[in-house]
């Protein structure tokens, strides 16, 4: 004989109090343990000035990083897609995917050539347009992308045409799918200034331009903040006329 059966706790307020605080126990539980849960970030050009600030800082902060190159172990060469594929195959879950990686050429316009023009686009734009794409899988919800972009987007000088018009397609493109990403997940694209060491190599004063260290401090704001498709900037080198940008 099959026994009837009601639903005798047909809605929440009908629950006994024991009930009611026994769930919020374990929710509180659980709560605290995702925050408290270590974070798991892949930072992609790990070898590169500002990528070797991002993950001592990061480390420093007690998040478990992955740092790849293309000289890595396993190699990640954002150029080409087979081997993004590769690479996020075999990387499991993360919770910010971090790009300090991507190439473009310096020339006056009239020299740039094609090889100038493929290399930007195809390093620093869709090498970082890639690893979003088919880093989505490996993101957890709640999760961040951080892509790296430059402050020539707005202040751009003579010989950085293709740097500036790639910077500002990141911006472009960040403030898109911004809109497109669910369960949490953000987007942020950072536009560091001139790096110090940088500027020392190629013959500039280095001294108006912050060092690695202080650069890697916006990627972190990044993975801790709560911006979606915003720009961010190193602290005290926000361009002057970020309120041009393509907002």
């Amino acid at each position: 004989m099959r026994l009837k059966t009601r639903n005798i706790f047909a809605s929440v307020s009908q629950w006994p109090i024991e009930v009611k605080t026994a769930l919020g126990l374990i929710r509180l539980v659980d709560c605290k343990f995702k925050k408290n849960k270590k974070m798991k970030a892949l930072v992609v050009g790990s070898n590169g000035t500002i990528g070797k600030a991002v993950v001592e800082l990061l480390k420093e902060k007690g998040i478990e990083v992955i740092g790849t190159s293309r000289s890595g172990n396993p190699p990640l060469d954002i150029t080409d897609p087979s081997s993004i594929d590769n690479f996020f195959a075999k990387l499991g879950m993360v919770d910010a995917i971090i790009s300090a990686a991507g190439d473009a050429a310096f020339s006056i316009l009239h020299k740039v050539t094609d090889d100038d023009i493929q290399l930007s686009v195809n390093s620093k734009l869709l090498g970082q347009v890639n690893l979003v794409r088919k880093g989505m899988k490996n993101l957890r919800p709640g999760g961040v992308f951080v892509i790296t972009g430059g402050f020539l987007a707005y202040d751009p000088i003579p010989q950085t045409s293709l740097i500036a018009m790639v910077n500002a397609g990141l911006e472009g493109f960040a403030r898109a799918v911004a809109l497109e990403l669910t369960e949490g997940r953000r987007i942020v694209v950072v536009h560091p200034a001139w790096v110090a060491e940088t500027a020392a190599k190629i013959g500039m004063d280095p001294d108006p331009w912050p060092d690695a260290r202080k650069t890697a401090t916006a990627y972190l704001e990044a993975i801790e903040g709560t911006e979606n498709g915003e720009p961010l900037f190193v602290e005290g080198y926000t361009p002057e006329n970020q309120t041009s940008s393509l907002k």
